[in-house]
């Protein structure tokens, strides 16, 4: 934690109104009967504080607060009839409290929030329970008085309810916020909101969630029983009433009053709590109700708090006067930087460099599903290794088994790490080991600052850190929005920033999943000028993309994987020519489907100029397409190319961005999604009448568009209409699928991945059902991963390529299949420019 003069003023605040207070408080500017309020308050405000910050910042709401609120008094109570000291009760509480707060933490953290509430809800009551039992040292129902405790170091004795009690517990709420202002600003406060973020993203800098909430409940219940002690000593008697779920309730609804996670807003919840039931009557209506009418307003007017809400102004103003420029789009980097790199072959002897990374026979099994398949891969230090296949591949399975991130996965085989075993290490403690891990969708944590998210890769933050860190922006060109959340940021920057947090402290290994989705031609020369300065560095790369032609910029040599094993090796130059490498991209399929041969000119769906993002991810650029009556059209690309994009707009779901969606007349359309998206639980029938149901179809009529469904699908099928759709096979489920979208009697039917995660003999009896239903005079739409499967089955095929239509044309047409390829793996656009438009 660095110390600096802004960082000590904000936190001397707090001493210098606690200051002020003691000093109205002792020249009786405050009437002796509101002195005992003043002191409440104060106790109110650490327990909010502990409240609030444990939810703002590490998503935890507890309703167990009021246990260790009664721990602490008990124990005042208890040791001033035993002779305690001061000292003594203080740290007998707050390392109870503390050691039942990690464990609750620690247990809750496998759970979700209502989980951890019950959890909590639970806590309080056992505690309440042993209360109002254990009379002979609670006093039970009776309550028992808290006398006097005096101080070891001889600063005098404190009695129940005296003077000198509200003083402490308002110099004592005083010290605690001072603690909280550099708290705020730690590496503490960053890694529990990291944590809280994304977990998954959190392991992979080395943070552990479930220590971080055991840590975080540790220390929020350490002040709530300290403010325990500060309560038995300023009432002077403690009873169970004070502590009942009520005040639970109370707790959470001053944390969402003053604001979740603000200090000030503490204050300002503790003091509501304590003139709540002034307020109360006189309004002339009971706590509960007054309460649960001001949490309501807040929550429908403020609802990020009071506090939040007043401060949001002056923040705005100083935002606007501090706030840097937005940066220039960085240009793209000359030619000669971008051009492809030569294969390590070509570079460096075999085995000059080390191999820092070796897999070898690794297998990952989900239940019966082999994700991974004996794989054997090995990196050294002085190279750039791409790993290239279809999607399912069992590419990011791959780099899961490396980052420790496979979940319940069954991993079998043996993973070395510069000369280390990795199986067995926690994902946590790979980072430490020198591993950097980035996502494909760019995990980054939301709720810090982009020079935050790097700097919790740190446990403790120093000045040099700091330092450090501003580098690291200044290198990939985040220097100057460094202050800002990453949500303000455009995709291309959240990537930078999720390549930024992987790079801090200088990797031995950066794995990258998908680097280069989502960017635009000039982020994607950035990030492969980034790849190569970091490999010039001395860090090994093993790197997975789509972009193919992105991809080998880069790399020295290439692997192919598909259904989980490896089928091919080589160099970026070579590895494509491999017949098994190109078959997993673009399928082998026999022969063509008998296709009707008579199909309509008129146009029953045109796409114009569409184009769609996704919180600054382009996933379709300038898209032209014409759906014709009766035509089977097929949509090709590899994943990440925009297919399920393009089916939701041709759909009607899904409003692009810019463009046009035209129909010729009244056209109805259906769409059988990605993934099926059944109603596991529900019967085959019951998933065909939702279906008929959304769209109005009830009575006479569903009968007989069930009785005509139902007869579309096998046999199999139609003597099993009661089952449960989780009990069919994936074949089964996807023609379950396909009739649920054709009770509707569409006239454009839109199938997305038909074939995905199918046995080919299963992928077979779907497309011929498919065939047959262009021959009943469907227009249908397929989109495929696999192009020679779409040039198979369909009149017309467009090829898609990083969200443009690269190349149209006929799969009868003999010149159209090579351009067909070339526009699949690159994108040739000058050449499909001259594919015959239909």
């Amino acid at each position: 934690m660095v110390f600096n003069r802004s960082l000590l003023a904000k936190a001397a605040l707090g001493p210098a109104a606690g200051a002020v207070l003691m000093a109205f408080m002792a020249s009786g500017a405050i009437p002796a009967y509101q002195m005992y309020s003043v002191a409440l308050a104060a106790i109110y405000t650490i327990v909010v504080l502990s409240v609030g910050l444990l939810a703002g910042w590490s998503g935890i709401w507890s309703v167990g607060h009021p246990a260790f609120f009664a721990i602490g008094a008990y124990f005042a109570a208890y040791g001033s009839g035993h002779g305690w000291s001061l000292e003594t009760v203080v740290l007998g509480a707050v390392v109870t409290g503390t050691v039942l707060g990690a464990f609750l933490g620690y247990a809750g953290a496998r759970f979700s929030m209502l989980y951890i509430a019950l959890l909590t809800l639970a806590f309080t009551m056992v505690t309440l329970e042993l209360v109002n039992r254990w009379s002979s040292v609670t006093g039970g129902d009776q309550g028992v008085a808290v006398l006097q405790l005096r101080s070891s170091p001889g600063l005098g004795t404190l009695a129940g309810g005296s003077t000198e009690s509200q003083y402490l517990a308002v110099g004592a709420a005083a010290v605690v916020l001072a603690l909280a202002v550099p708290a705020a600003a730690s590496g503490l406060r960053m890694r529990l909101v990291a944590a809280k973020s994304h977990p998954l993203a959190a392991r992979t800098i080395g943070i552990a969630p479930e220590a971080q909430s055991a840590l975080a409940f540790a220390v929020s219940a350490a002040f709530t029983t300290f403010a325990g002690v500060l309560l038995g000593l300023i009432t002077g008697f403690v009873s169970p009433d004070p502590f009942s779920l009520n005040l639970g309730i109370a707790l959470i609804a001053a944390c969402v009053l003053g604001g979740v996670g603000t200090i000030i807003g503490a204050v300002a919840g503790g003091a509501y709590l304590t003139w709540n039931p002034s307020l109360s009557s006189a309004v002339g209506l009971p706590q509960p109700v007054v309460q649960g009418l001001v949490l309501v307003g807040v929550l429908l007017f403020l609802p990020g708090g009071v506090v939040p809400f007043l401060s949001a102004p002056l923040r705005s103003v100083l935002r606007r006067m501090w706030r840097r420029p937005a940066p220039t789009p960085a240009k793209p980097a000359p030619a000669a930087d971008l051009a492809p790199r030569q294969p390590a072959t070509a570079t460096a002897a075999a085995g000059e460099a080390a191999v820092v990374l070796r897999l070898e026979h690794v297998s990952v099994a989900y239940g019966g599903l082999k994700a991974l398949e004996d794989a054997s891969v090995s990196l050294r230090q002085d190279e750039v290794l791409a790993v290239i296949g279809p999607n399912g591949a069992g590419k990011t399975t791959l780099l899961n088994a490396v980052s420790g991130l496979t979940g319940n996965g069954r991993v079998s085989g043996t993973v070395d790490f510069a000369g280390g075993s990795l199986l067995k290490a926690r994902a946590t403690a790979r980072r430490r080991l020198g591993i950097g891990r980035t996502f494909q969708h760019a995990e980054v944590f939301s709720e810090l600052t982009v020079a935050e998210n790097v700097l919790c890769t740190r446990r403790w933050i120093t000045a040099r850190d700091r330092a450090d860190v501003a580098r690291l922006l200044d290198s990939v060109g985040l220097a100057d929005v460094a202050d800002r959340r990453p949500g303000e940021l455009p995709f291309g920057l959240q990537k930078r920033l999720d390549l930024a947090r992987a790079m801090a402290e200088e990797p031995k290994l950066l794995v990258l999943d998908e680097p280069f989705g989502g960017l635009d031609a000039g982020e994607r020369a950035l990030l492969a000028q980034q790849i190569r300065r970091l490999h010039a560095q001395g860090t090994a790369v093993l790197v997975i993309d789509h972009v193919l032609d992105d991809l080998f910029s880069v790399a020295h040599r290439v692997l192919a994987f598909d259904f989980g094993r490896t089928i091919g090796e080589g160099t970026p130059d070579t590895v494509l020519d491999n017949p098994e490498v190109r078959s997993s991209y673009l399928g082998t399929v026999g022969g063509r489907a008998e296709l009707p041969e008579r199909v309509g000119e008129r146009s029953v769906l045109r796409l114009s100029g569409v184009g769609h993002t996704y919180g600054g991810v382009v996933a379709l650029r300038d898209v032209d397409l014409d759906v014709r009556e009766g035509v089977v059209l097929g949509i090709a690309g590899a994943n990440g190319a925009g297919k399920s994009t393009l089916a939701g707009i041709l759909h009607g779901s899904l409003k692009p961005a810019r463009g046009s969606r035209e129909t010729g007349g009244t056209v109805r359309t259906s769409l059988a999604p990605e993934g099926r998206a059944l109603f596991k639980t529900l019967s085959l029938r019951e998933n065909l009448e939702v279906a008929a149901y959304a769209a109005g179809i009830t009575g006479a009529p569903l009968r007989e568009r069930l009785a005509e469904t139902t007869e579309w699908l096998p046999p199999r099928l139609r003597d099993r209409m009661s089952v449960p759709a989780a009990g069919l096979s994936g074949g089964e489920q996807q023609m379950l699928a396909i009739a649920r979208a054709l009770i509707v009697k569409p006239d454009v039917l839109i199938v997305d991945e038909p074939a995905l995660g199918l046995a080919p003999a299963l992928v077979d009896e779907v497309y011929d059902r498919l065939v047959r239903l262009a021959h009943d005079g469907l227009t249908v739409v397929l989109l495929e991963q696999l192009l020679s499967r779409a040039m198979s089955v369909c009149h017309e095929v467009a090829v898609l390529h990083e969200g443009s239509v690269a190349a149209q044309g006929r799969p009868g047409d003999p010149s159209f299949a090579a351009l067909a390829e070339a526009a699949y793996f690159s994108g040739a656009r000058e050449t499909a420019a001259t594919t015959a438009r239909l």
